[in-house]
């Protein structure tokens, strides 16, 4: 079975449900499932082989939705562009993976000029090369269905590669069928649920799409959406499941309208692709109610090797926990010699499973420094309780040793997100000639208040004495993140270096 069979069964189980919902434009399972099998045979009259990969650049989008099934119905390799991306990053991609065809939409096409490849518009206005006409052309008809072993790549997914040569993850078929599985079993989806699709599909959002459709509920798309919209589709529109990082989390409760709704309907609101403050969580719990909800994962293993339900989340000694390992997965933490670490102790998170990546395109050296014995090496630093509850200290690259003592930014921030102007933080190390490194800290402060860089170290160290505690606190409007809300703490380290002056507010 591969993952789009979960789809085709599902049109044939609900035909008339809602699948989708985009603005005023809706489909029906029956007449998404039309759509998606005339653009898939129209893929391969375009590109007969099996396995070809197929770049897909576009917003959140209806035509972005049909064009993402239509190419694993065809049997072929997703390897999904951000818009947002710089020029470079995705015409590496595109010429990296050696992709015959790339669907774009009219307002992403110029940023791919010069690509090898042959350009597809998704478009619903009919004219050569768009996916409109390919849909006209090859209605009724239905694609030639591939016979590639599961281990076979579904998509290629890139991390990294922002300079320098970029890293592709091969996602085989098995861990996509195995993530759609777990995301049904963890977030007890069902028909009639509503998925709203705020963030890119592109990117994290794309592992809720399949587990929605395959249980009959209604995907709601939304195109670059502000906060506020956001903010209102969970008011307004029925949500019972989404995904968010935790900086749009962090902005959704700070407007003003948060309060308006008391959110009956929302059962999962999920964050992930990074932590979250404890005092954030609980806030969250008091504005959206006992939904929140968390997972842990990795391109490599995506989205889903644990979890944590929004009843776990309810224990305040839970809340710094990405939780326990999901039932198609191992977790474990690992020392430098491969020892799996007992209860209590900090190693590296190591992850087994069907879940796994089979490795990095065209990257063997790399493949082989991720997976050893069968375990994916994180870089992420962790330890597990006597429950089998995860706790990440951060990235192993990321470890600040100060003075000989090892010092986790995960620990400090979650001290400083308590201060009551903090809405935002990130704590990074620099090289120091008495220190090896010092501790350093960036600060987005909540509206109104005044930057004060002693009294925030005064908090910090009050709380975890003088080795944890950031020597210096830059305040910043908005802490650097990428396209999909990942922090970038190489720049904060690059802008400390060139200007170590830290008490001003920047932009």
């Amino acid at each position: 079975m591969y993952p789009i069979h979960f789809f085709d069964r599902a049109a044939r189980l609900w035909p008339e449900a809602t699948a989708v919902e985009c603005g005023a434009e809706t489909l029906s399972y029956a007449a998404l499932h039309a759509r998606v099998q005339a653009l898939a045979s129209g893929l391969q009259a375009l590109d007969p082989a099996f396995g070809s990969r197929v770049g897909v650049c576009c917003y959140n989008s209806i035509e972005h939705l049909v064009s993402w099934l239509a190419v694993l119905a065809a049997g072929k390799v997703w390897v999904p562009l951000q818009p947002m991306n710089a020029q470079d990053e995705l015409l590496r991609a595109i010429s990296f993976t050696g992709a015959s065809l790339v669907i774009v939409q009219p307002e992403t096409a110029a940023k791919l000029a010069g690509a090898s490849a042959r350009f597809v518009m998704a478009t619903a206005q009919a004219g050569e090369g768009t996916t409109a006409t390919l849909e006209r052309d090859h209605a009724g008809q239905a694609p030639v269905p591939c016979a590639l072993p599961l281990s076979a790549t579904q998509a290629i997914k890139f991390t990294g590669g922002t300079t320098g040569r970029p890293k592709g993850v091969m996602q085989p078929y098995r861990a996509w069928n195995t993530n759609i599985a777990t995301q049904i079993a963890a977030w007890s989806l069902d028909a009639g649920q509503r998925y709203l699709a705020a963030a890119p599909i592109t990117h994290g959002t794309s592992t809720y799409i399949l587990p929605t459709l395959a249980t009959g509920g209604t995907i709601v798309l939304l195109d670059r959406p502000r906060p506020e919209e956001t903010l209102s589709a969970l008011q307004t529109q029925a949500i019972t499941t989404t995904f968010v990082p935790p900086t749009v989390l962090y902005m959704l409760m700070e407007l003003e309208t948060v309060r308006d709704s008391s959110y009956p309907d929302l059962r999962n609101l999920i964050y992930g692709a990074g932590p979250m403050r404890p005092e954030a969580i609980a806030r969250a719990q008091e504005i959206f109610g006992p939904c929140v909800a968390s997972t842990y994962g990795q391109t490599e293993a995506p989205q889903i090797a644990t979890m944590i339900s929004a009843s776990e989340l309810a224990d305040p000694a839970k809340r710094t926990s990405v939780g326990r390992e999901t039932m198609l997965s191992r977790v474990e933490m690992m020392d430098a010699e491969g020892r799996i670490l007992p209860p209590g102790e900090t190693g590296e998170i190591v992850i087994r499973g069907d879940l796994l990546m089979t490795g990095y395109w065209d990257q063997p050296e790399a493949t082989a420094q991720a997976l050893k014995d069968g375990w994916l090496h994180t870089g992420d630093l962790g330890m597990k309780d006597a429950d089998g509850y995860v706790f990440i200290r951060g990235r192993a690259k990321e470890m600040i040793i100060s003075g000989g003592f090892n010092v986790y930014p995960a620990d400090v921030e979650t001290v400083m997100g308590e201060h009551p102007d903090v809405v935002d933080c990130a704590v990074y190390g620099v090289p120091d000639d008495k220190w090896g490194e010092a501790v350093h800290a960036a600060v987005q402060l909540r509206g109104g208040a005044t930057p004060d860089a002693a009294g925030i170290i005064a908090f910090v160290r009050e709380r975890l004495g003088p080795v944890k505690t950031p020597k210096s606190v830059r305040f910043m409007d908005d802490l650097p993140r990428n396209a999909i809300g990942k922090l970038q703490k190489a720049e904060l380290v690059a802008r400390h270096e060139t200007a170590p002056a830290v008490a001003a507010r920047e932009g």
